[in-house]
Protein backbone atom coordinates (compact mmCIF):
# COMPACT_ATOMS: atom_id res chain seq x y z
CA UNK A 1 0.00 0.00 0.00
CA UNK A 2 2.68 2.50 0.80
CA UNK A 3 4.92 1.51 -2.36
CA UNK A 4 1.03 2.29 -4.71
CA UNK A 5 0.80 6.22 -2.35
CA UNK A 6 4.53 6.66 -3.26
CA UNK A 7 4.18 5.77 -6.79
CA UNK A 8 0.79 8.08 -6.82
CA UNK A 9 2.62 10.77 -5.20
CA UNK A 10 5.46 10.34 -7.72
CA UNK A 11 3.35 10.47 -11.04
CA UNK A 12 1.84 13.76 -9.90
CA UNK A 13 4.78 15.21 -8.75
CA UNK A 14 6.32 14.63 -12.19
CA UNK A 15 3.01 15.94 -13.82
CA UNK A 16 3.21 19.35 -11.87
CA UNK A 17 6.52 19.29 -12.96
CA UNK A 18 6.33 19.50 -16.60
CA UNK A 19 3.57 21.79 -16.18
CA UNK A 20 5.58 24.03 -14.01
CA UNK A 21 8.92 24.01 -16.14
CA UNK A 22 7.18 23.91 -19.37
CA UNK A 23 9.72 24.53 -22.19
CA UNK A 24 12.55 26.19 -19.92
CA UNK A 25 15.80 24.87 -18.07
CA UNK A 26 15.31 23.84 -14.31
CA UNK A 27 18.38 24.70 -11.79
CA UNK A 28 18.41 22.77 -9.16
CA UNK A 29 19.63 23.69 -5.92
CA UNK A 30 22.32 20.37 -4.62
CA UNK A 31 23.67 19.89 -1.55
CA UNK A 32 23.54 16.34 -2.28
CA UNK A 33 21.17 15.54 1.15
CA UNK A 34 17.87 14.05 0.68
CA UNK A 35 15.69 16.63 -0.43
CA UNK A 36 17.56 18.01 -3.43
CA UNK A 37 18.86 14.14 -4.50
CA UNK A 38 15.06 13.77 -4.82
CA UNK A 39 14.70 16.99 -6.51
CA UNK A 40 16.70 16.08 -8.51
CA UNK A 41 15.81 12.09 -9.47
CA UNK A 42 12.23 13.41 -10.03
CA UNK A 43 13.09 16.17 -12.45
CA UNK A 44 15.64 13.79 -14.48
CA UNK A 45 12.38 11.40 -14.57
CA UNK A 46 10.37 14.41 -16.18
CA UNK A 47 12.55 15.92 -18.00
CA UNK A 48 15.37 15.78 -20.42
CA UNK A 49 19.09 15.98 -19.21
CA UNK A 50 19.47 18.65 -21.36
CA UNK A 51 16.99 20.91 -19.20
CA UNK A 52 18.52 20.12 -16.10
CA UNK A 53 21.58 21.55 -14.38
CA UNK A 54 22.63 20.92 -10.49
CA UNK A 55 24.32 23.87 -8.30
CA UNK A 56 26.10 23.77 -5.15
CA UNK A 57 26.92 26.79 -3.23
CA UNK A 58 30.30 25.73 -1.83
CA UNK A 59 31.50 27.72 0.95
CA UNK A 60 35.43 26.82 0.89
CA UNK A 61 36.46 25.59 4.33
CA UNK A 62 32.95 25.63 5.76
CA UNK A 63 31.45 22.99 3.36
CA UNK A 64 32.39 19.41 4.73
CA UNK A 65 34.91 17.98 2.00
CA UNK A 66 33.25 14.61 2.35
CA UNK A 67 30.07 17.04 1.84
CA UNK A 68 32.16 17.95 -1.94
CA UNK A 69 32.70 14.34 -2.46
CA UNK A 70 29.02 13.55 -1.84
CA UNK A 71 27.76 16.11 -4.56
CA UNK A 72 30.78 15.27 -7.08
CA UNK A 73 29.60 11.65 -6.97
CA UNK A 74 25.96 11.90 -6.75
CA UNK A 75 26.26 14.37 -9.42
CA UNK A 76 28.38 11.99 -11.70
CA UNK A 77 25.55 9.12 -10.64
CA UNK A 78 22.71 11.48 -11.76
CA UNK A 79 24.51 11.94 -14.97
CA UNK A 80 23.44 15.68 -14.96
CA UNK A 81 25.24 18.56 -14.88
CA UNK A 82 27.12 20.16 -12.05
CA UNK A 83 28.31 23.80 -11.41
CA UNK A 84 29.81 25.41 -8.51
CA UNK A 85 29.18 29.03 -7.39
CA UNK A 86 31.01 30.09 -4.52
CA UNK A 87 29.25 32.02 -0.84
CA UNK A 88 32.52 31.98 1.14
CA UNK A 89 32.77 35.39 1.34
CA UNK A 90 29.24 36.31 2.17
CA UNK A 91 28.72 33.80 4.73
CA UNK A 92 31.70 35.34 6.51
CA UNK A 93 29.68 38.15 6.35
CA UNK A 94 26.77 37.57 7.78
CA UNK A 95 28.05 35.39 10.33
CA UNK A 96 30.49 37.26 11.87
CA UNK A 97 26.72 38.70 13.67
CA UNK A 98 26.04 35.59 15.32
CA UNK A 99 24.45 31.74 13.89
CA UNK A 100 21.81 33.18 11.34
CA UNK A 101 21.08 29.50 9.54
CA UNK A 102 17.68 31.01 7.98
CA UNK A 103 18.97 34.10 6.41
CA UNK A 104 22.79 32.49 5.37
CA UNK A 105 20.23 29.48 3.41
CA UNK A 106 17.44 32.61 1.86
CA UNK A 107 20.13 35.03 1.27
CA UNK A 108 23.46 33.04 -0.23
CA UNK A 109 22.95 29.63 -0.25
CA UNK A 110 19.46 29.90 -2.55
CA UNK A 111 20.73 33.47 -3.51
CA UNK A 112 23.65 32.55 -5.50
CA UNK A 113 21.33 29.55 -6.99
CA UNK A 114 18.41 32.32 -8.01
CA UNK A 115 20.86 34.47 -9.91
CA UNK A 116 19.58 31.59 -12.50
CA UNK A 117 16.62 33.08 -12.62
CA UNK A 118 17.11 34.83 -16.01
CA UNK A 119 17.67 31.24 -17.50
CA UNK A 120 14.69 29.20 -16.67
CA UNK A 121 13.30 27.54 -13.02
CA UNK A 122 15.34 27.48 -10.08
CA UNK A 123 13.99 24.59 -8.13
CA UNK A 124 14.76 23.71 -4.02
CA UNK A 125 14.11 20.67 -2.11
CA UNK A 126 11.89 22.98 1.24
CA UNK A 127 9.46 20.45 2.64
CA UNK A 128 7.12 20.36 5.59
CA UNK A 129 10.15 19.48 7.47
CA UNK A 130 11.87 22.81 7.55
CA UNK A 131 10.87 26.70 7.99
CA UNK A 132 11.12 27.58 4.55
CA UNK A 133 7.91 24.70 4.32
CA UNK A 134 5.67 26.29 6.42
CA UNK A 135 5.39 28.95 3.71
CA UNK A 136 2.60 27.15 2.12
CA UNK A 137 3.32 28.26 -2.22
CA UNK A 138 5.01 25.83 -4.39
CA UNK A 139 6.26 28.82 -6.25
CA UNK A 140 7.57 31.86 -4.02
CA UNK A 141 10.04 34.48 -5.14
CA UNK A 142 10.84 32.62 -8.37
CA UNK A 143 11.44 29.57 -6.17
CA UNK A 144 9.91 26.68 -7.15
CA UNK A 145 9.76 23.43 -4.66
CA UNK A 146 8.17 20.06 -5.67
CA UNK A 147 8.54 18.69 -2.20
CA UNK A 148 6.83 21.58 0.06
CA UNK A 149 3.60 19.23 1.00
CA UNK A 150 5.72 16.29 1.83
CA UNK A 151 7.61 15.37 5.02
CA UNK A 152 10.78 13.02 5.57
CA UNK A 153 9.22 10.10 5.62
CA UNK A 154 8.09 10.48 2.01
CA UNK A 155 10.77 11.98 1.04
CA UNK A 156 12.89 8.80 1.69
CA UNK A 157 10.35 6.77 0.43
CA UNK A 158 10.46 8.36 -3.16
CA UNK A 159 14.38 8.01 -2.62
CA UNK A 160 14.13 4.62 -2.30
CA UNK A 161 11.86 3.83 -4.43
CA UNK A 162 14.17 4.94 -7.26
CA UNK A 163 16.80 2.63 -5.64
CA UNK A 164 19.09 5.96 -4.67
CA UNK A 165 21.49 5.83 -1.94
CA UNK A 166 23.44 9.12 -0.43
CA UNK A 167 26.42 8.66 0.58
CA UNK A 168 26.06 10.00 4.37
CA UNK A 169 28.51 12.61 5.61
CA UNK A 170 28.30 11.51 9.06
CA UNK A 171 27.12 14.91 10.93
CA UNK A 172 23.72 13.74 11.07
CA UNK A 173 21.69 10.76 9.03
CA UNK A 174 19.36 13.35 7.31
CA UNK A 175 21.43 16.52 6.91
CA UNK A 176 23.74 17.45 4.59
CA UNK A 177 25.93 19.53 6.70
CA UNK A 178 27.62 23.09 7.03
CA UNK A 179 29.82 23.70 9.25
CA UNK A 180 29.33 27.16 10.41
CA UNK A 181 25.94 25.86 11.73
CA UNK A 182 28.37 24.51 14.70
CA UNK A 183 29.89 27.88 15.21
CA UNK A 184 27.49 29.08 18.30
CA UNK A 185 28.44 32.80 18.47
CA UNK A 186 29.92 35.78 16.46
CA UNK A 187 32.28 34.46 14.15
CA UNK A 188 34.45 37.82 14.74
CA UNK A 189 37.47 36.55 13.91
CA UNK A 190 37.48 33.74 11.33
CA UNK A 191 40.96 32.98 12.28
CA UNK A 192 40.14 31.96 15.63
CA UNK A 193 36.89 31.43 16.10
CA UNK A 194 35.70 30.14 12.73
CA UNK A 195 38.86 27.71 12.25
CA UNK A 196 37.88 26.10 15.57
CA UNK A 197 34.93 25.01 14.29
CA UNK A 198 36.37 23.96 10.99
CA UNK A 199 38.75 21.85 12.15
CA UNK A 200 37.42 20.23 15.33
CA UNK A 201 34.43 19.34 12.93
CA UNK A 202 36.32 17.91 10.45
CA UNK A 203 38.68 15.66 12.45
CA UNK A 204 35.61 13.97 14.53
CA UNK A 205 34.26 12.88 11.55
CA UNK A 206 38.28 11.68 10.36
CA UNK A 207 38.65 9.78 13.21
CA UNK A 208 34.84 8.33 13.75
CA UNK A 209 35.28 6.78 10.31
CA UNK A 210 38.74 5.37 10.77
CA UNK A 211 36.97 3.35 14.08
CA UNK A 212 34.15 2.95 11.65
CA UNK A 213 31.40 3.89 13.92
CA UNK A 214 28.22 3.94 13.45
CA UNK A 215 26.50 7.51 14.70
CA UNK A 216 23.38 9.07 14.55
CA UNK A 217 24.45 12.37 15.86
CA UNK A 218 28.43 13.70 15.72
CA UNK A 219 29.19 17.40 15.74
CA UNK A 220 31.85 19.60 17.82
CA UNK A 221 29.92 22.96 18.86
CA UNK A 222 31.98 25.96 19.84
CA UNK A 223 30.75 27.96 22.43
CA UNK A 224 31.61 30.67 24.73
CA UNK A 225 33.22 34.33 25.46
CA UNK A 226 34.52 35.94 22.19
CA UNK A 227 37.74 35.31 24.53
CA UNK A 228 37.35 31.73 24.92
CA UNK A 229 36.34 28.76 22.50
CA UNK A 230 34.73 25.44 24.16
CA UNK A 231 34.42 22.62 22.17
CA UNK A 232 31.88 20.28 23.12
CA UNK A 233 31.72 17.03 21.87
CA UNK A 234 28.63 15.54 20.65
CA UNK A 235 28.18 11.89 19.76
CA UNK A 236 24.70 9.70 19.94
CA UNK A 237 25.55 7.35 20.94
CA UNK A 238 28.68 7.81 22.44
CA UNK A 239 31.74 6.02 21.45
CA UNK A 240 33.97 3.83 23.84
CA UNK A 241 36.38 6.04 26.00
CA UNK A 242 39.33 5.32 23.88
CA UNK A 243 37.97 6.73 20.45
CA UNK A 244 36.69 9.86 22.68
CA UNK A 245 40.12 10.10 24.67
CA UNK A 246 41.66 9.92 20.95
CA UNK A 247 39.71 13.20 19.63
CA UNK A 248 39.66 15.08 23.24
CA UNK A 249 43.57 14.59 22.59
CA UNK A 250 43.87 15.73 18.81
CA UNK A 251 41.36 19.00 19.61
CA UNK A 252 43.49 20.00 22.76
CA UNK A 253 46.40 19.84 20.68
CA UNK A 254 44.51 22.65 18.04
CA UNK A 255 45.34 26.15 19.02
CA UNK A 256 42.19 28.05 18.38
CA UNK A 257 40.46 25.68 20.91
CA UNK A 258 40.66 26.75 24.74
CA UNK A 259 38.73 23.84 26.23
CA UNK A 260 37.31 20.73 25.53
CA UNK A 261 34.64 18.80 26.96
CA UNK A 262 31.93 16.03 26.28
CA UNK A 263 28.54 16.11 26.02
CA UNK A 264 27.64 12.95 27.74
CA UNK A 265 24.29 14.01 30.18
CA UNK A 266 21.71 16.50 30.06
CA UNK A 267 23.17 20.52 29.79
CA UNK A 268 22.22 23.70 30.47
CA UNK A 269 23.19 26.61 27.61
CA UNK A 270 23.44 29.86 29.05
CA UNK A 271 22.42 31.96 25.84
CA UNK A 272 23.05 35.95 25.37
CA UNK A 273 20.99 37.09 22.42
CA UNK A 274 19.88 40.25 20.74
CA UNK A 275 16.90 42.55 22.79
CA UNK A 276 14.40 41.35 19.31
CA UNK A 277 15.20 37.73 20.28
CA UNK A 278 15.64 38.00 24.03
CA UNK A 279 12.34 39.87 24.07
CA UNK A 280 10.03 37.47 22.10
CA UNK A 281 9.12 34.16 23.28
CA UNK A 282 8.74 32.24 20.15
CA UNK A 283 11.84 33.05 18.80
CA UNK A 284 13.55 31.73 21.89
CA UNK A 285 11.49 28.71 21.64
CA UNK A 286 12.48 28.01 18.20
CA UNK A 287 16.15 28.47 18.62
CA UNK A 288 15.96 25.91 21.51
CA UNK A 289 13.89 23.78 20.44
CA UNK A 290 14.14 23.89 16.24
CA UNK A 291 17.45 25.07 16.12
CA UNK A 292 19.94 23.57 18.81
CA UNK A 293 17.83 20.51 20.43
CA UNK A 294 17.96 18.41 17.12
CA UNK A 295 21.99 18.64 16.70
CA UNK A 296 22.81 18.02 20.83
CA UNK A 297 23.33 14.16 21.74
CA UNK A 298 21.72 14.78 25.10
CA UNK A 299 18.69 16.82 26.33
CA UNK A 300 19.54 20.72 26.54
CA UNK A 301 17.71 23.51 28.54
CA UNK A 302 18.36 27.45 28.51
CA UNK A 303 19.10 29.85 30.59
CA UNK A 304 18.47 33.14 28.98
CA UNK A 305 20.42 36.16 29.78
CA UNK A 306 19.31 39.95 30.04
CA UNK A 307 19.53 40.86 26.07
CA UNK A 308 23.09 41.45 24.81
CA UNK A 309 24.20 45.24 24.22
CA UNK A 310 26.26 44.08 21.82
CA UNK A 311 24.75 45.81 18.53
CA UNK A 312 26.87 43.75 16.48
CA UNK A 313 24.97 40.88 17.70
CA UNK A 314 21.63 39.53 15.29
CA UNK A 315 21.19 36.50 16.61
CA UNK A 316 21.89 34.92 19.49
CA UNK A 317 25.39 33.49 21.82
CA UNK A 318 25.87 30.28 23.55
CA UNK A 319 28.66 31.89 26.09
CA UNK A 320 28.82 29.20 28.33
CA UNK A 321 27.08 25.66 29.96
CA UNK A 322 26.18 23.56 32.95
CA UNK A 323 25.87 19.87 33.07
CA UNK A 324 23.09 18.54 34.97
Amino acid sequence: MINLNIEKIIEELKLEIKETVGNQKMYIAFSGGLDSTVVALLAKDTLSKEKLTLINTCFGPYSYSKGLEAVLLLANQLDLRLFFTNGQEEQEKLLYHGPNCNQCTRDIKLGKVKEMLYKGVVAVGSNQSDSWGKLGLKVNNGMYSPLLNLDKEVIQGILDYYGFVIPRIGENSFREGCKYKHLLKMSANTGYHARAMVVSNEVIHDILDYHNYEREIANVKIIGPLSKNIALINIKPLPPKEILDEIINILEKEETIDEVDVVDRPIELSITASPGIANNKNSKYWILEGRLKPEFAFDITAKWNPPSRNNKLWTFSVVDYKKL
